[in-house]
């Protein structure tokens, strides 16, 4: 049976997510509202996250101003609106995405031996280029400006966990944090996250990961996890790559030793070694392994290892929505405060999209939602959404004949249209 829909679902929503009242309680904690208010600070927040899904083509303010004024059928002097763009907006926008990361989850089961698991967690990180001036983030090649945006990824709940803007040299690995938090939750590593320390770390911590295991890594098998019928190559005493070429079985699984330094303390760092177990599934095309390295136990079969790696992909859908869909890579401002604000509200964007997809799975828990097709048609009704919210808070339905107007014609009457500047050419030739 197909769920009655209101038309007011979405406003609620999202006027739930973010009441008037928190956003203009925030403000006025962070000063980012002014005596004389000629600017809703409410609409302005939704403005900017929703102006991300609505301007496909920049990220620049005043795409945002336009967004403001259809919304609110309010004219806005420029200067106005651009002293907005303060550091103190960029603080109520993190206070708002602190908050949403804690109500936004879509839950999704995917599968019954994942329900052991706190959360499944994907780790990684996306470069994106900002304005060629922009100084203060710093790209690996010269003449360039860069950053780096690190996220912990909630698969579970489909949501962000933690996130980081910092310049493009930053390594990711040197912002993933370990301690208490890591307990009951499973985490999927790339190589730029790749250290025994840090898994061991995880396993010391009840934690649990998986990760491919280097190309260079040849570590010591101490026991063979499953028996092979037949005469199988014994691998047990040996190194993982003595023989990997000779192998024909279809899975590796092995416990291996891992060698490696723990954290400096004072003058002194010591070695250490740490079991792991090593799983392998054989490529039938490639002639060759794709290699897993983790702490889960036996119970997930190699292939199962291999299956929840491949969600990685999840976070490199994310990073293609927030770059495709939302703009992270248009920003056109050169001001270090404008352009960390623009990557909040950015993932703002992410966020109630989300939220609103938790609503629509909800309601029917049997339709399937792909996220990057959720994204287009969330893109889509944006502008609505954001006139509706403008009703909704006490602003009056757009006057479009009014708006069409005031947005498309010439702004500055001192500068000729070309077809005026041929005219006054005419003109100016005739003259005795």
């Amino acid at each position: 049976m197909i769920p009655e829909l209101s038309p007011t679902l979405i406003r609620r929503r999202l006027t739930s997510l973010f009441p008037a009242e928190l956003v203009e309680g925030i403000a006025r904690e962070r000063d980012a509202v002014q005596r004389h208010r000629k600017i809703d600070i409410t609409m302005l927040v939704w403005s900017l996250i929703l102006g991300f899904a609505v301007d496909g083509e920049t990220r620049s303010i005043a795409a945002f101003q336009r967004a403001y004024q259809t919304a609110t059928n309010q004219t806005v002097v420029r200067s106005s609106f651009y002293d907005r763009f303060t550091p103190e907006l960029g603080d109520l926008l993190s206070d708002l995405l602190a908050h949403a990361l804690e109500e936004v989850a879509v839950p999704h089961t995917i599968a019954p031996q994942l329900t052991q698991f706190r959360d499944t967690m994907i780790a990684d990180a996306t470069v994106f280029r900002l304005h060629r001036l922009l100084t203060a983030f710093p790209a690996t090649h010269d003449d360039q400006s860069g950053a780096k945006l690190h996220l912990v990824y909630n698969v579970t709940k489909q949501t962000l966990a933690q996130f980081k803007l910092t310049d493009e040299r930053t390594h990711e690995s040197s912002q993933f944090r370990t301690g208490n938090w890591l307990r009951g939750r499973l985490f999927l590593f790339d190589l730029g996250f790749y250290g025994y320390r840090r898994f061991a770390l995880i396993d010391e911590n009840d934690g649990y990961f998986v990760s491919r295991l280097k190309t260079n890594a040849n570590p010591l098998i101490v026991d063979e996890r499953r028996k092979w019928r037949g005469r199988a190559i014994s691998l047990t005493g040996s190194h993982l790559r003595d023989h990997l070429s000779k192998l024909k079985r279809k899975h590796i699984d092995v416990t291996g030793e891992f060698g490696f330094k723990r954290r400096q303390y004072g003058e002194s760092r010591s070695a250490a070694t740490r079991e792991f177990r090593v799983v392998g599934v054989r490529n039938e095309d490639t002639d060759d392994y794709h290699l897993y390295v983790t702490n889960l136990p036996d119970e997930f079969t190699p292939e199962q290892v291999a299956a929840l790696y491949s969600f990685r992909w999840k976070v490199e859908l994310l990073f293609r929505e927030l770059k495709s869909r939302y703009g992270l890579e248009k920003f056109e401002t050169g001001d270090k405060a404008i352009a960390e604000l623009l990557v909040v509200a950015a993932l703002l964007t992410l966020l109630v999209s989300r939220a609103l997809l938790a609503v629509f799975q909800e309601l029917d828990p049997d339709v399937e939602y792909p996220e990057e097709r959720w994204a287009t048609t969330f893109r889509s009704v944006a502008q609505p959404v954001l006139g509706d919210l403008g009703v909704a808070l006490g602003h009056p339905p757009p006057n479009l004949p009014e708006l069409v107007r005031r947005e498309a014609r010439q702004p500055e009457r001192s500068r000729l249209t070309l077809n005026k500047r041929v005219a006054h050419a005419f003109n100016t030739e005739m003259r005795p």
